[in-house]
């Protein structure tokens, strides 16, 4: 499974929201990230699309998630920046070429496509499992509970 770039930083900014007591501006999170601000505006605006981060306006503006971390999954992020479309688009070639198979040998998928579908169900299903929340309890179980309270303070002072 190949996912965009985009979805990598969306998960960074919705862990580093998690610890935001404040909406956090979109240039902020970049910096923190040391990424294109452009390119996580355009990830930003995907999530928000999507009903996960909102926009505040204003001096103190910028994104907050719009609900609790344990409400959003991982999926939900990766959805958000990369479609829901499957990993797999089956296109039926076993009906084309000489050695086509009868239409009426094609009502059903084929091993292949069955496989590749259970997969992609596996994948959603395992991402599914994952909330924003679990990340950060790892995250802080990992490398402490000062990891957390750092972003906040980096988020929430000056540049």
């Amino acid at each position: 499974m190949k996912m965009s770039g985009g979805v990598e930083w969306a998960l960074h900014c919705a862990f580093a929201l998690t610890a935001a007591d404040r909406p956090a501006s979109a240039a902020r999170l970049a910096e923190m990230h040391d990424v294109s601000a452009s390119y996580l505006a355009k990830q930003l605006q995907a999530m928000s699309r999507a009903g996960l981060v909102r926009s505040a306006q204003g001096h103190a503006g910028g994104y907050e998630l719009t609900r609790p971390p344990s409400e959003i999954t991982v999926l939900d992020v990766v959805e958000a920046i990369d479609g829901p479309t499957p990993a797999f688009l089956c296109t039926d070639v076993r009906a084309r070429g000489p050695l086509a198979a009868s239409p009426e040998a094609c009502r059903t998928p084929c091993a292949i496509h069955r496989a590749m579908t259970a997969a992609d169900e596996a994948w959603r299903a395992s991402l599914r499992s994952v909330t924003i929340a679990d990340l950060a309890a790892q995250v802080t179980g990992e490398h402490g509970p000062g990891v957390l309270a750092g972003v906040r303070e980096w988020l929430g002072s000056a540049t």
